[in-house]
């Protein structure tokens, strides 16, 4: 690491959005000493003082609550990983959805004097007409949520007044515990009924390159060490292209459980109606970036295998 990319490493995180994704950031960050603190409406579920972490309220919409919270956090860097990202609430709710992230970003955008700020953006943006969608791929957004986030995506690079980056990722999993209120990932969602023995019905007609949090936190922690520039849009997929139902005989195998409990249904029969054919992102920028190279990405079946221990069998 360089004396700069070491001086970076000290200097305060905003991560903006405590869900899934946006804890495992501030997990990662955490662990690494660097000073990070949660903001987002409600109180994460894990408790960030467990992992060395803060947690703030904030209506990240709210322009005078955004400039309070980098007043008191005085933030060098800014991850904005805000919803709403419910795919199928946004389908239903497409203006709500816009005008959601199009806030939460220009708030973050107008701050000036920051390291960076990187927002965490989705593959929904491109229409699935491709097997493997690159940086320079033409977008063209699947659905409401896509539709969204491009917004996003272009109001944070045209207006940012501190270097900006734009990561898109792909289908994010990893583990959750069951009970939540919300729609768990994939992974898990598919985890815990295999491991009850519960059928699963999956796509066979929807594909992507899933990624796992870890990997996506590691990811953008790195981009945060760098001190120099970077590329505007980047791109992280995971290393292979599978279909949701094969990926779920996967972990299906993972734990133990009979691959006849899952179905191959077709995505327009359920929740994934919404999704384009191809969730598949790969790039052509990402190797580029220092220390990339040190963060391997895990393939779906040594993850499914590194997890299994997380949901036993009953």
């Amino acid at each position: 690491m360089t004396r700069e990319a070491e001086g970076s490493a000290s200097r305060p995180v905003l991560v903006v959005g405590s869900g899934f994704v946006g804890t495992e950031i501030a997990r990662r960050l955490a662990a690494g000493n660097r000073p990070v603190t949660l903001a987002s409406r409600g109180r994460p579920t894990a408790d960030p003082g467990a992992y060395g972490a803060r947690w703030t309220a904030l209506d990240a919409t709210d322009p005078a609550a955004c400039a309070r919270v980098v007043a008191t956090v005085a933030p060098r860097a800014v991850v904005l990983v805000h919803g709403p990202s419910d795919v199928t609430w946004c389908e239903s709710h497409p203006e709500e959805a816009a005008a959601a992230h199009a806030a939460a970003t220009a708030n973050f955008a107008a701050v000036p004097g920051l390291d960076r700020v990187v927002m965490i953006s989705t593959d929904n943006v491109f229409d699935g007409a491709s097997p493997h969608n690159v940086e320079t791929t033409p977008v063209s957004p699947a659905n409401a949520y896509g539709t969204a986030k491009r917004q996003a995506e272009r109001l944070l690079l045209d207006r940012a007044a501190s270097p900006a980056t734009v990561l898109r990722v792909s289908l994010v999993y990893g583990h959750e515990p069951a009970g939540h209120e919300k729609w768990l990932n994939f992974f898990s969602a598919c985890a815990h009924r295999l491991a009850r023995g519960e059928p699963v019905e999956a796509p066979d007609d929807q594909w992507t390159t899933p990624v796992l949090v870890d990997d996506v936190a590691a990811v953008t922690s790195t981009l945060l060490r760098h001190p120099g520039a970077l590329p505007p849009l980047l791109h992280l997929g995971g290393p292979e292209r599978v279909s949701r139902a094969e990926w779920a005989r996967v972990i299906a195998d993972a734990l133990g459980a009979p691959r006849g409990l899952v179905t191959a249904v077709p995505r327009a029969s359920g929740r994934y109606a919404s999704r384009p054919e191809n969730t598949c992102l790969s790039s052509t920028l990402l190797g580029s970036v220092p220390g990339m190279t040190e963060t391997p990405l895990h393939d779906v079946r040594s993850a499914a295998e590194a997890l299994a221990a997380l949901f036993p069998r009953g």
